[in-house]
């Protein structure tokens, strides 16, 4: 792979995190360029290690991985969508405050639900002989800047969407799932 298709590739790894970080920043009381690059860097992680294992897992997984990463994909982010849209309604409009960082965990099952394709990316590279680290790399890093970016975009939506910026949030990682799903089932 030459250095466009990697950044290009990089680039489209990047996209789903980017738009549920946006749904992150919006849950968030006016979150801190910190909190928005440690979210940025969780996801960056784990967005390279998810092509590595796909590599190393090669040939004899590619088929089963690209046959249910949609549904992995799509199952993660709806069950996160969910219980954020149940937060948004669990107590009353004054007593909800925003919280001002998300637990680890929560933000690392949001990463892996939307790096599941990459691990499949990771297969497929496997097979045309390309430089895994790098490319593992130039997805990691271009995550880690998209999401902490999209951290601080949400940010900017939260203030407009006032309390129910969980709901919002919600709905967009449900929304991220289901196109995944919708996705891959019409391609196949």
């Amino acid at each position: 792979m030459n250095v466009i298709s990697t950044l290009a590739l990089s680039l489209a790894m990047s996209t789903d995190a980017f738009a549920a970080a946006i749904g992150k920043g919006a849950a968030l009381q006016k979150p801190q360029w910190k909190e928005a690059l440690r979210t940025g860097v969780i996801f960056g992680v784990i967005e390279t290690i998810t092509p590595l294992i796909g590599w190393s897992l090669g040939r004899v997984a590619a088929p089963y991985v690209t046959a249910w990463d949609h549904w992995i994909a799509f199952t993660l982010l709806l069950a996160l969508g969910a219980h954020m849209i149940f937060k948004s309604f669990s107590a009353d409009e004054e007593e909800q405050e925003k919280p001002s960082s998300h637990a680890f965990l929560t933000l690392a099952l949001t990463g892996l639900a939307t790096s599941i394709d990459a691990m499949a990316v990771g297969a497929s590279l496997a097979f045309i002989g390309a430089d895994i680290l790098v490319t593992a790399l130039a997805i990691g890093c271009s995550t880690m800047i998209m999401v902490t970016l999209g951290v601080m975009v949400g940010r900017g939506l939260g203030a407009i969407a006032g309390k129910r910026a969980e709901l919002v949030g919600g709905v967009v990682l449900i929304a991220i799932g289901s196109l995944i799903l919708y996705e891959h089932l019409s391609v196949g």
